[in-house]
């Protein structure tokens, strides 16, 4: 489904696959220009903060993206410990 970015993140959040421009979901992964930025897990949804203030900045509309995702986040992560937890998920 075609939606906007705040639309993918909250397709995202309900398990739904969705795609807002450079932003999309299977429903299990949330990935900014295909890099994964969040996932879904038993415990809730965990964000890799990739931005400026995360220590992980790639760009602008990867930190919007990301700021979408941190409204649902139940974890925040430090992008390399995401990166090596979810990277391969």
């Amino acid at each position: 489904m075609k939606t906007t970015p705040r639309g993918t993140v909250d397709a995202f959040a309900d398990g739904r696959r969705a795609i807002g421009g450079t932003l999309m979901t299977d429903g299990r992964s949330l990935w900014s220009y295909g890099m994964k930025i969040a996932q879904r897990t038993t415990e809730g949804i965990v964000v890799g903060d990739y931005t400026r203030t995360g220590g992980g900045f790639m760009s602008r509309t990867t930190s919007k993206h990301v700021a979408l995702a941190k409204q649902k986040a139940h974890t925040i992560m430090l992008p390399e410990l995401f990166t090596e937890l979810y990277a391969e998920r």
